[in-house]
């Protein structure tokens, strides 16, 4: 009787820490290319009142299921969904969507490298195209004082118009992983390469996979508000039925002490 007091606190713990997970996706749900989070629970060890395969009888029978008692659960994993989140339309030159797997490479102030599929970029006063903190966006472009018209192709070109000339200077590169869901989120629309994600894989918008890039759009968040209000309310009732375990549990024990 008092495994379930601790077998329903785990449970109740878990589903604490399943509501901070969906509680962080909405609350991003109007954060740029941000992508939802699942949290995976897995079962705890288990108590053999009987174990399988145990002789029953003299004849040599044996248990053919045993009686095993779990004892709770815990939190197995948080694992982040990539799928694409919906494209918006801002008109901004300097904002690009990628249609696909691809990230953007952005150098951060002590020179690691980190990826963003948030594409909102701006120029510095150096007309280096940087994103929203100035930090720079690689390959990196300087775009000349005099330009006009700057466009970014599907393919991720980059050409601006100088007097009645079109100058190209150069072309935007995306990066891909063999498992993206493996990067380590710093926060900001970051991610850095880990052991689990692989090797990042540079390469030109359409090529691997990594998509195209579409001008003056920017990718949504891909949570769901409505799945996830519904995952919500059902790891609240899940909370509560913990806690009625609890409940039942102390109503037992005190039946007991009762008893003269």
């Amino acid at each position: 009787m008092f495994n379930s007091l601790r077998i329903a606190a785990t449970g109740m713990q878990a589903q604490q820490q399943n509501v901070d997970v969906l509680s962080n996706n909405i609350a991003n749900l109007n954060t740029a290319a941000f992508k939802r989070n699942r949290a995976a629970f897995t079962d705890l060890m288990y108590q053999n009142e009987i174990a399988v395969g145990a002789i029953t009888s003299a004849n040599g029978t044996m248990s053919p299921t045993g009686a095993q008692i779990g004892m709770g659960v815990s939190l197995g994993s948080v694992y982040r969904i990539m799928n694409q989140g919906a494209v918006q339309q801002t008109s901004n030159v300097l904002d690009i969507a990628i249609q696909g797997r691809g990230f953007f490479q952005v150098q951060l102030p002590d020179g690691r490298i980190a990826y963003t599929r948030d594409g909102s970029f701006k120029t510095d006063s150096d007309g280096n195209i940087v994103n929203k903190d100035g930090y720079l966006v690689q390959p990196n472009f300087v775009i000349p004082d005099d330009a006009r018209e700057l466009t970014i192709s599907d393919l991720g070109i980059v050409s601006v118009r100088i007097d009645d000339d079109i100058v190209e200077l150069g072309q935007m590169t995306l990066t891909t992983f063999v498992n993206e869901a493996g990067l380590e989120a710093i926060g900001d629309n970051f991610y850095l390469e880990t052991e689990v994600s692989g090797a990042p894989i540079e390469v030109n918008p359409s090529e691997e996979g990594s998509g195209t890039l579409l001008q003056g759009f920017l990718e949504g968040s891909n949570v769901d508000p409505i799945q996830e209000i519904t995952q919500l309310i059902t790891a609240q009732r899940a909370y509560e039925l913990n806690s009625r375990v609890i409940s039942t549990t102390d109503e037992m024990l005190s039946a007991i002490n009762q008893i003269r």
